[in-house]
């Protein structure tokens, strides 16, 4: 029954997973101009909505960059700023993005 519903799953979500876009660390290039005000400031510390330390992103996972982004886009992550500049993005630039960050280096 196990090997069934597993299956079922993935005959499901196959669609969902073939349209998955992929992200062009190139295309990224003239989109994270935001991104890098902040984030790429080694110990950087922002006093919006209140004093915290700015993480440094690049070298994070793909995956986790373009999920954060979506979680700030969908309201589910709270940070205005953050919100507002992912709010601004479609799906192919988040996917851009992360693919740009996720490589490590400029």
């Amino acid at each position: 029954m196990k090997i069934i519903l597993g299956f079922a799953l993935l005959v499901l979500a196959g669609p969902a997973l073939a349209q998955a876009l992929v992200g062009n660390a190139e295309a990224a290039k003239g989109k994270i101009s935001m991104c890098e005000g902040c984030h790429g400031i080694p110990d950087y510390r922002t006093a919006y909505p209140h004093v915290y330390h700015v993480p440094l992103i690049m070298g994070q996972q793909q995956a986790y960059i373009a999920k954060a982004l979506h979680e700030y886009k969908s309201g589910e992550r709270s940070h205005p700023s953050m919100r507002a500049v992912a709010g601004s993005l479609s799906d192919q630039d988040i996917a851009d993005i992360a693919a740009y960050f996720s490589r490590g280096s400029k």
